[in-house]
């Protein structure tokens, strides 16, 4: 499914970078030759024909390098190549099968200009170099799940007779209780006793002096 997905690119890529390159080259060679004509400079008039060809850069740069199948490179490469190829062959022929009239967008659209420099024929072979490499047309291998590695045993192999008894489920539990405090043991003093025929009111606490002894 890779290769499928690579070749349609490959055949969508090859037009776009020509268009795009033409739209650089052209205004880039019409910018610079309006400025010696004039005999002043305005950088700004280079900005829509950089724009062209950083565009068609990073498309090539995409296909050329991607870890995608390398069929897509080649198709682009090949139907790049293919013009200037047919120079050698048939050179008026294949000039006047390329659209000379075209426009983009108002601009004109010289379409001869990048085969006749040679400027399509550098670029296909740039990306038939990227096919060469054997590992390009194999998938890419999936990384191997990690296994921990196992679980080393704490405790030795003992025989059955040496293991120590299991512990006893039942616990010892305390008796219920209300919520009541213990009882203290300890002995407390009796209280004092009260003399026959005194008054508790007669004699002061803790055998202190009566005030109307202390008076006398």
């Amino acid at each position: 499914m890779r290769h499928l997905w690579s070749f349609l690119a490959g055949l969508v890529v090859a037009p776009v970078t020509w268009v795009l390159v033409t739209l650089g080259q052209d205004g880039s060679a019409g910018t610079v030759d309006r400025w010696v004509e004039i005999g002043t400079s305005n950088t700004a008039n280079l900005i829509e024909p950089a724009v062209y060809l950083a565009v068609g850069g990073i498309v090539l740069g995409l296909l050329g390098t991607l870890r995608i199948s390398p069929l897509g490179p080649l198709v682009a490469g090949l139907l790049l190549i293919t013009p200037y190829v047919g120079l050698f062959v048939a050179p008026f022929r294949v000039r006047e099968r390329i659209p000379a009239d075209w426009e983009f967008l108002g601009d004109p659209l010289p379409l001869r200009l990048p085969v006749q420099n040679g400027t399509l024929f550098l670029i296909g072979l740039l990306l038939l170099m990227a096919t060469f490499s054997g590992q390009r047309w194999r998938r890419w291998p999936r990384p191997a799940p990690v296994v921990p590695p196992p679980a080393e045993a704490t405790t030795q192999d003992l025989p059955v007779t040496e293991w120590p008894p299991p512990q006893s489920a039942e616990r010892d539990t305390e008796p219920l209780s209300l919520g009541y405090p213990d009882p203290d043991d300890t002995p407390t003093e009796p209280l004092p006793r009260r003399t026959s025929g005194t008054s508790p009111w007669s004699a002061p606490p803790g055998g202190l002096p009566r005030q109307d002894d202390a008076r006398n």
